[in-house]
């Protein structure tokens, strides 16, 4: 019995080089995550930093306000935040079924796999593509092709807020259907990876118990691969409120604060993008304080992200 043990010992046993290149990558992935921890603690200290006469002489009132005039010393941010807001959560809820639908329809057996390969690939190009170059694309062929759509939507809808002021060019609802584009392929990759992880045998098991396609999908692909879904749907709002020169080149870049849609509107990435070249003074820290706020908000969806993937991994 004991040399039986003395010989599973043996074999358990690693060599000294194996233990040391353990070691090695161990010490490694620390060094280079707390790389990766120091520049983003860098990052918002010296943002921090930068923004302490903005944060002191405007408080929160900062962030409520859309004052922005230089010759008067006088900032706010509350246009350019509504912006972020508004066109980053509307995007998601063009993007999200248009991309989980995508994912479903190239995951699934409904077509030819040549079809889904291509439809597959030609939603990975559309990530590749710059962002300056779909702000020109949004320019000369999105905004003139939807115009007559948006003047309708004025004429018919014209009594709600959201519809309120006439389509005149660029504005938030240009910048809205911009970022779908820009995020549809991040919700779509994640998603199609997300449900080709589901193990096979949960498919069979509902096809063996008499469910259709379809309600395979609902209740039991969808609600497997729930969590990787909506970390892929958090990931896209994060870039949505990021997104800085296609919505710069579309948005129009107005800090006059307006509930509508259809005019011109503003974002903190735009807001920094147009101004941070030429400014100077109290605009600087007006600008960083801006930048805080725009780092807060991303973290936050952050955190918000790996919360709702823990829990939902927990439930399903």
């Amino acid at each position: 019995m004991s040399s039986e043990r003395d010989k599973l010992y043996r074999l358990r046993r690693r060599p000294a080089s194996e233990k040391l290149l353990d070691i090695t990558f161990q010490i490694g992935a620390i060094f280079l995550a707390s790389i990766v921890a120091f520049v983003l603690i860098a990052v918002l200290i010296v943002v921090f930093r930068e923004s302490i006469e903005s944060m002191g002489r405007y408080g929160w009132s900062f962030l409520l306000t859309s004052d922005w005039n230089p010759v008067d010393d006088e900032y706010g941010a509350g246009a350019a935040i509504y912006g972020t807001l508004i066109t980053s959560l509307f995007a998601l809820l063009i993007a999200v079924p248009l991309g989980v639908g995508t994912a479903i329809f190239i995951t699934e057996n409904i077509i030819p796999r040549i079809i889904r390969n291509l439809v597959g690939l030609m939603v990975e190009l559309l990530a590749a593509i710059p962002s300056v170059v779909l702000g020109l694309w949004a320019i000369f062929v999105m905004e003139p092709f939807i115009r007559p759509f948006l003047e309708l939507l004025h004429e018919k809808l014209g009594w709600i807020p959201l519809f309120s002021t006439p389509p005149l060019g660029p504005g938030t609802l240009p910048a809205i259907m911009i970022l779908v584009v820009m995020i549809l392929p991040i919700i779509t990759a994640i998603s199609r990876d997300s449900l080709n992880q589901v193990p096979p045998q949960l498919r069979q098991a509902a096809y063996g118990i008499g469910t259709t396609r379809w309600g395979t999908i609902i209740h039991v692909m969808l609600p497997a691969a729930i969590s990787g879904i909506v970390g892929g749907v958090m990931l896209a709002l994060g870039r949505a409120m990021g997104e800085t020169m296609a919505v710069t080149m579309i948005i129009g870049n107005s800090n006059n604060f307006s509930f509508s849609l259809l005019a011109p509107g503003n974002t903190i990435a735009s807001m920094l993008a147009n101004q941070f070249g030429e400014a100077d003074g109290s605009q600087v820290s007006s600008l960083m304080y801006a930048a805080f706020v725009l780092m807060i908000m991303t973290l936050a969806v952050n955190i918000l992200a790996q919360w709702l993937v823990k829990r939902l991994s927990l439930k399903y």
